[in-house]
């Protein structure tokens, strides 16, 4: 893979770590959302574990879509 990314040109690396970037803040997002308690949003817990959740899961979507890019 590491070889793949060296093969790149600097557009394609710069969009690699674009996607990597958006995947990371996703995840993140998701998780805040679902643990931190004093987080103000102003949701009942089911529906800020299942928006975490739905997050997360597009984050992951996201990630496999980047790792199954061709090229």
């Amino acid at each position: 893979m590491l070889n793949n990314i060296q093969k790149k040109s600097l557009k394609e690396r710069f969009l690699l770590v674009l996607g990597i970037l958006f995947f990371l803040i996703y995840l993140v997002l998701g998780l805040m959302i679902m643990f931190w308690e004093k987080l103000p949003l102003d949701m009942e817990p089911k529906y800020r574990y299942a928006f975490g959740g739905l997050l997360i899961v597009y984050s992951a979507i996201r990630f496999l879509r980047l790792i199954n890019a061709k090229e």
